[in-house]
């Protein structure tokens, strides 16, 4: 669509535009004394190093080759892992929560609910979530790396080692909690997942039902156009969000033609970041959802990542978004309709979610007698 082909020339002209002066500067001697003709590609990550370092940009980041390629990965829906899921207690227990069949979690007979105690040695109890994926992913996170888990079955503790291998992030998993009720969880906002939730939509559709909850929790963003198409599924048409670049204000506008009848329920908590923000708050701003659960992280930045010579790549921040009521959410997150402390769990707020659901449902529909 011409939409993806606007984003794609976007992309490179900032990259090109980056990349130039990184470029210029390691000639130049402007962040260190290289001389002219020491403009090789480690001269480049020298300075994209320092860059990142004085930048002042809170989100900058520098990606070696290797770190780089998993990240290009993981946008396109794949990722080198082992094949698990976990969740935490309200006192920091971690817990394996899901293991996929195809894994080598599962071929090492990893279980559901076994606890998660350490890393390659490091303790995890008491670490956020999106810290032990980043551990379970590892610094170096591509095919065929190992990482040992320390692991406690009951009073039984035990460790396995597990060789990572390139898996489908199944970052859209559609479930019924409950008769009548759509649960469309999204993990992350990575290539085709707007896809994903439109076909769990029109699937829902085909049903006669409660309801959608749709399961933001542990949501760690993505990519912004991802996160519009998925908007587009539950709006006909209309603005999603915006975000500045240098002097222009880009319009963030969702398709026409969304289901905007079904009751809509948003499940959010303090890992759900970035463009899994940008996404409640539309649908919050335009009162086509109730959200519940707790305050969300309160990433606000759009970032872009720069390839440099020999594989490495730079993200810089290039515009905060804002919600379709101007919100900047950068910093303050989002405020559910209907909170739920995070100290209940997460039983509590998906309970809590249903019956909301139940009473949009209610109002939304019609009586007979």
């Amino acid at each position: 669509m011409s939409r993806s082909h606007s984003r794609l020339r976007l992309q490179l002209a900032l990259g090109l535009v980056f990349a130039a002066v990184l470029a210029t500067g390691a000639t130049a001697g402007a962040w260190g004394s290289e001389s002219p003709r020491s403009s090789t590609a480690a001269a480049v990550d020298a300075a994209a190093r320092r860059w990142v370092a004085d930048s002042g940009d809170r989100w900058a980041a520098y990606y070696g080759p290797e770190q780089y390629a998993a990240m290009a990965q993981a946008l396109d829906g794949r990722y080198a892992g082992v094949g698990l899921w976990v969740v935490r207690s309200p006192a920091g227990v971690v817990t394996v929560s899901r293991v996929r069949g195809d894994g080598p979690a599962a071929r090492a007979s990893v279980r559901a609910g076994e606890q998660l105690t350490a890393v390659d040695g490091r303790p995890v109890t008491g670490l956020p979530v999106t810290e032990v994926v980043a551990l379970l992913r590892g610094d170096s996170p591509l095919a065929g790396s190992t990482v040992t888990l320390a692991l406690r079955r009951g009073s039984a503790a035990h460790s396995v080692t597990l060789r990572r291998q390139l898996l489908d992030a199944q970052d859209v998993v559609v479930d019924r909690p409950a008769a009548g009720i759509t649960r469309i969880a999204v993990s992350a906002f990575t290539g085709g997942t707007g896809d994903l939730v439109e076909a769990a939509v029109h699937q829902s559709a085909d049903r006669r039902g409660r309801g959608i909850l749709l399961d933001l929790r542990g949501d760690s963003g993505g990519l912004v156009d991802e996160s519009v198409e998925a908007a587009s599924s539950f709006l006909d048409g209309g603005p999603v969000g915006s975000y500045q670049d240098g002097d222009t204000v880009r319009r963030l506008t969702a398709e026409p033609g969304g289901d905007t009848a079904v009751p809509l329920v948003v499940l959010v908590d303090g890992g759900t970041m970035s463009a899994a923000e940008l996404l409640t708050g539309a649908l919050q701003d335009r009162d086509r959802a109730v959200v519940v659960g707790s305050r969300t992280f309160g990433k606000g930045a759009v970032q872009q990542a720069t390839p440099l010579p020999g594989g490495a790549a730079v993200e810089r921040t290039v515009g905060h978004y804002r919600t379709p009521d101007g919100r900047d959410l950068d910093g303050t997150g989002i405020t559910p309709d209907v909170e739920v402390p995070p100290s209940a769990g997460p039983q509590a707020a998906e309970r809590t979610a249903i019956t909301v659901l139940d009473d949009l449902a209610g109002l939304s529909g019609s009586g007979g007698g």
